[in-house]
């Protein structure tokens, strides 16, 4: 059965694939490996001139990229285009500073000299999701590369051409700078063959960014196996309001925190916790900002928010907020569909919002925000971490010292205070709880997949032997 593309936006077909046969994915991984022997030994050097020839190749083509996004994915255009960019700045931070997160760190022993190293791990596979096609590629594709790894992608079958020209884009670059073939290679693969590809022992690492359930199953297939796994899962971001909060900068923050790729991000602030002193003034701001939204075409550069990826995505944001709304939460904006061919939704507030809606305890996947008031701000805290999901945050108030002390307690990979949850190369990037383990970006993420090899070179004149057992 062929491989689908389809823009979100019109409904229309956009391109068809056919997937790899067994044939094609051995040839791939075979590729993939004798890659790997050749980039394994490849100095600091070499690896930056190619990641940075990536940089210069994803800049140069920005336009094309961007608009293959657009139409395959729906987010604005706007948006599209400095997604490629941050693709190019990770490349060029990760080309800058590999060699210094990878040194060799001295280790004192026994021995005359010891040292821990970090060695390339092989072929890691990488099974991305299709809201930032490029970007969620591109965070594990630099430091895998320049780690000395080499990469295969499944990529979400709805942006398969964005994982072609992922490939396409390194190959030109590759090619450009005298770097070996197959460095990186995306397979054209049906979800179903993710099991099998994972259990190849051509396949060193897995890394996942995707739902909850899909990290379960990754992680049972690599645990049989025992391979190292990396996981970025789904996200049920608190956006918390404290009563000496900013509201005006508060509000406007909010909407770019929730709308911003139409809602489909897993650090997207999903739940706006607001302490009653200021909710009412919260809400009015919220609202205010939201309806200056610009709904409509993603390629046209005014649209703020854009078409969901796909239909029955869109069915299931409707099914959570309908019933949500039966349970007696109401919208102060939006709410539901919108009319038309593509996958569009409207922008929406739902206020008395609690625990029990579908609007609270499930991730919220598109442009739905869920206001709920707390009585203080321990019961904002107690709030915040009533989700099985422990991604990222947020902290409103007008005193840092206090936001530190709430961020303390909030169950999440990240805390922004007076900010919005965004990932950044410098950065270390990841969750807690069913948000997933493992980091990604900075120098922890480069570390992930890495042999973390202790190298002890002879004893030391008059040192004392180290005991015999373990």
């Amino acid at each position: 059965m062929s491989i689908e593309s389809i823009n979100p936006a019109t409904g229309e077909l956009i391109e068809r694939f056919e997937p790899f046969n067994q044939q094609r994915i051995d040839e791939a991984l075979d590729r993939a490996q004798q890659a790997f022997r050749q980039w394994r030994v490849a100095s600091y050097d070499q690896r930056a001139t190619l990641v940075r020839a990536i940089a210069r190749t994803l800049r140069a083509q920005k336009g094309r990229l961007a608009r293959v996004i657009t139409l395959e994915m729906g987010k604005p255009i706007v948006e599209s285009e400095a997604e490629v960019e941050k693709c190019a700045w990770n490349c060029d931070f990760y080309a800058e500073e590999a060699q210094r997160f990878l040194a060799h760190e001295p280790a004192p022993s026994t021995a005359q000299e010891s040292y821990v190293a970090f060695r390339p791990l092989g072929v890691v596979l990488a099974v991305m999701p299709w809201n930032y096609p490029l970007w969620q590629v591109f965070r594990f594709a630099a430091p895998a590369l320049m780690a000395g790894n080499v990469g295969v992608l499944k990529h979400a079958s709805n942006v398969t051409r964005c994982g072609l020209e992922i490939e396409r884009v390194i190959a030109e670059a590759a090619q450009a700078v005298g770097a070996p073939t197959g460095l990186f290679q995306t397979l054209i693969v049906p979800g179903a063959e993710v099991d099998k590809l994972i259990k190849d022992p051509r396949i060193a690492a897995v890394t996942l960014t995707g739902s909850d359930p899909a990290g379960v199953s990754v992680a049972m297939a690599a645990g049989s196996v025992l391979k190292k796994t990396v996981l970025e899962l789904g996200g049920s971001d608190a956006f918390i309001i404290l009563d000496d909060a900013d509201i005006a900068a508060a509000a406007q923050m909010a909407a770019k925190a929730r709308f911003q790729n139409t809602g489909q991000s897993c650090i997207a602030a999903k739940r706006f916790i607001v302490v009653e002193a200021v909710a009412d003034e919260f809400e009015r701001a919220f609202v205010k900002a939201t309806e200056a939204l610009k709904v409509g075409d993603p390629l046209d550069t005014a649209t703020q928010v854009g078409a969901m990826a796909r239909r029955d995505l869109r069915d299931d944001l409707e099914r959570q907020v309908r019933a949500s709304l039966a349970q007696g939460a109401k919208a102060l904006i939006g709410g539901e569909a919108l009319n038309g061919p593509g996958a569009f939704y409207a922008p929406t507030i739902l206020t008395n919002v609690t625990p029990e809606m579908p609007a609270f305890k499930e991730e919220t996947f598109g442009p739905v925000a869920a206001v709920i008031h707390a009585r203080d701000e321990a019961d904002a805290i107690r709030l915040a971490n009533d989700s099985p999901f422990g991604l990222g945050g947020a902290v409103w108030t007008r005193d840092t010292a206090r936001g530190e002390r709430v961020a303390a307690q909030i169950e999440s990979g990240a805390v922004f205070i007076n900010g919005m949850t965004a990932s950044d190369p410098r950065l270390p990037f990841g969750g807690v709880k069913r948000s997933g383990y493992g980091r990604e970006l900075s120098s922890y993420g480069i570390r992930e997949f890495v042999n973390i090899q202790t190298v002890w070179i002879g004893p030391a004149k008059g040192a004392t032997p180290a005991p015999a057992a373990e």
